[in-house]
C-alpha cells in the first residue's frame, strides 16, 4: 500500500503523518508538494494539519483550489482512501468532498489539549478497528473547528451515518453541532476530522489510540485487494 501526505505551503503535521504511517504500518508513504498533477500511484492521501497558505481568507479556501486538489477530488471518485485531518477537514469541506464547514471556535480562543472521543461509526475504512461507541483519546490543536451544517444537510449525515465521531458528552471543545468532530462522505471513503490521530500513536505522546485510525486504512486496504492483514 503507497501513502501520499499532501504538503501545502504552511502545513506543519506533514511530518506527523509521515511518520505515523511508517511507525504504525509500515507502508510506503511520500510527501506530495501542492503543485502535483498526478496522485494515481497511491490507494491512501492525508491531508495533514497545518495553516495552508496562512489561513488567509478562511481556512482551507486558497488551499482548495492547488493544483493537487483535483487530484484528490479524482483520487476520492474513484474510491481510494483520503483523510483530512483539522486543516486538512477545513480543506476537504472547502473542496466539496464533506459537506459543512468549519467555523470559529464558540469561545474564540485556540484549544490545543487531550480530548474525549465516541466511536460513532466504526464502519469505515478508517475505524473498522474500533468498537462502536468506544471512547478515545486523541488531542486537538485548532481554532477553527467548530463544525456547522444546516438542518437539512445534519438530517442527511444521520440517515446515511456519516457521522464518524462525537466528541464525548460534555467535552465539546468548539460548539460543533450535535458534538461532530468527524464525519464522512456517503460513500464512506472520505473521512475529515479535527482531532490528530497521528499524534497519538504511542503512548509516550500521551495516548496510542490514534494507531488504529491507520491499521483500519491497512486493513480495508487488505480487504479490498483480497490480502490477510498480518498481526
Amino acid at each position: 500500500m503507497k501513502f501520499a501526505v499532501i504538503v501545502f505551503p504552511g502545513s506543519n503535521c506533514d511530518i506527523d503523518c509521515y511518520k505515523a504511517v511508517e511507525d504504525t504500518i509500515g507502508q510506503k508513504v511520500d510527501y506530495v508538494w501542492h503543485t502535483a498533477t498526478d496522485l494515481s500511484s497511491y490507494d491512501a492521501i492525508l491531508v495533514p494539519g497545518g495553516f495552508s497558505y496562512g489561513d488567509y481568507l478562511r481556512c482551507g479556501a486558497i488551499a482548495r483550489f492547488a493544483p493537487v486538489m483535483n487530484e484528490v477530488v479524482k483520487a476520492a471518485e474513484q474510491g481510494k482512501f483520503v483523510l483530512g485531518i483539522c486543516n486538512g477537514f477545513q480543506i476537504l469541506t472547502e473542496a466539496g468532498l464533506l459537506p459543512g464547514a468549519l467555523l470559529r471556535n464558540e469561545n474564540l480562543k485556540f484549544r490545543c489539549h487531550s480530548t474525549l472521543l465516541e466511536v460513532v461509526n466504526n464502519g469505515t475504512a478508517f475505524t473498522n478497528q474500533y468498537s462502536q461507541g468506544e471512547i478515545i483519546d486523541i488531542p486537538i490543536a485548532h481554532g477553527e473547528g467548530n463544525y456547522y451544517c444546516d438542518d437539512a444537510t445534519l438530517a442527511q449525515l444521520k440517515a446515511n451515518n456519516q457521522i464518524v465521531f462525537r466528541y464525548k458528552a460534555g467535552a465539546n471543545p468548539n460548539g460543533s453541532v450535535e458534538d461532530i468532530a468527524g464525519i464522512s462522505n456517503e460513500r464512506g471513503n472520505v473521512v475529515g476530522m479535527m482531532p490528530h490521530p497521528e499524534r497519538a500513536i504511542d503512548q509516550i505522546l500521551g495516548s496510542e489510540d490514534g494507531k488504529r485510525m491507520f491499521t483500519s486504512i491497512l486493513n480495508a486496504w487488505r480487504e479490498q485487494h483480497g490480502a490477510a492483514v498480518n498481526g
